[in-house]
């Protein structure tokens, strides 16, 4: 790889957003090198869309559950059950997902490496050099190529090094166990993401039980400086009847809650996933949107090497903030307003039971896009909003 050889692209990392830009790009005949760490598994609950699965042509095998509605629990135990009509929430395991998208790009034609990204440099000719370390090796390896796309998580050294402003995104971190679902829990329904916003188990965002099958996925996450997010599951899972079960692994990682400002640099890398900062706020919805951004990517890659002109690589964030832009303000808003305190989190529960609420809620996470049909529903929910905005609707 050293020397006059040169890539179209070198993906440094391989989850959802990167092993989609390789993907993307070897189907269209570039030479891709795939970079990815061995062992990195993110704390992720695994819930994606039925847009997901048909955009990127998910197969069935990969969904080990169905989740076919949610329960929300408010800080004084009071439930909104949310169940979905006609829709489901497809739920997928990260460590086998991950590597069959991997795979994926592989069979299209992408050359997976596994191994350490370093930095970037360029040569006296102006092209580009990653400086990586193989998996098993002590000593760097260059490897030439036209463009970057840094997709190495929310802690992205490509970011760090190249995109002014990367260093100051903002995290909630998260943390999740994965354990042996239960056979004999009664409260238990393999169907259903729990959903809990109380200040004891997350102070500024929540925690879930979400269902994998033969496992589940129970965790939580906050932006709060030593706030205990073990100590919080723990609870959750004794509160919930799920202490005695076996953990089978544990993960925690900081998940971004703002997509940067640039996601170029106006070079020779563009962005992608969690490098760019797309897990939307309120949500922590993040799986779905990093496949997106890394098919933006991708394209705005092909649209580089094809023109030659560099301000492609500025299409992938002004073609993603055109379709979520909006939704991401709104999600952030929400995020901030009703996450702020436990009596605030009571009344978000109780909006939660009302029924165009939910409709409009699946709708819109199931197609990924505001639904924009019944305007009257909307008018219904700003005023029920209002009412307790204004403490006029009892808790």
């Amino acid at each position: 790889m050293p020397g006059t050889d040169i890539f179209d692209a070198v993906v440094v990392g391989g989850g959802p957003s990167g092993a989609t830009a390789a993907a993307d790009l070897a189907r269209r005949g570039r030479r891709v090198l795939l970079l990815d760490r061995a062992g990195r598994i993110k704390p992720c609950g695994g819930a994606i869309p039925p847009r997901l699965v048909r955009d990127f042509a998910i197969p069935d095998h990969l969904l080990v559950a169905r989740a076919r509605g949610a329960r929300i629990v408010s800080p004084a135990d009071k439930v909104a059950d949310m169940p979905i009509d006609g829709g489901y929430v497809g739920m997928v395991d990260r460590d086998e997902f991950d590597e069959w998208l991997r795979v994926r790009a592989q069979d299209a034609g992408a050359e997976r490496c596994t191994g350490t990204y370093e930095r970037i440099s360029h040569d006296p000719d102006g092209a580009t050099v990653v400086h990586y370390t193989p998996k098993g090796s002590t000593g760097e390896q260059l490897v030439r190529t036209r463009v970057v796309v840094g997709a190495d998580g929310a802690q992205s050294k490509v970011a760090k090094q190249t995109v002014p402003g990367a260093e100051r995104m903002p995290y909630v971190f998260a943390y999740h166990e994965i354990v042996r679902s239960p056979t004999d829990n009664a409260a238990f329904d393999g169907s259903r993401c729990d959903v809990y916003y109380q200040g004891k188990l997350s102070p500024d965002f929540y925690a879930w039980i979400f269902p994998h099958g033969d496992t589940m996925s129970i965790g939580t996450g906050s932006a709060r400086k030593g706030f205990g997010l073990r100590p919080a599951i723990a609870a959750l899972r004794k509160t919930a009847g799920l202490d005695a079960l076996e953990t089978l692994r544990h993960e925690g990682a900081p998940i971004p809650m703002k997509p940067l400002r640039k996601w170029d640099n106006g070079r020779d890398v563009v962005l992608a996933g969690d490098a760019a900062g797309v897990v939307a706020p309120a949500s922590g919805e993040g799986i779905y949107y990093a496949m997106l951004g890394g098919r933006l990517a991708a394209d705005a890659v092909e649209q580089l090497c094809v023109t030659g002109d560099v301000r492609s690589l500025a299409l992938a964030r002004k073609r993603f903030m055109k379709a979520h832009g909006r939704v991401f303000f709104i999600l952030g808003i929400m995020q901030r307003f009703w996450y702020s305190s436990d009596k605030r989190r009571e009344s978000f529960v109780k909006i939660c039971r009302d029924p165009d609420v939910q409709r409009l809620t699946w709708e819109s996470y199931m197609n990924k896009e505001l639904t924009r049909r019944d305007p009257m529903a909307h008018v219904r929910i700003f005023l029920k909003d209002m009412a307790h905005l204004i403490g006029f609707a009892r808790a």
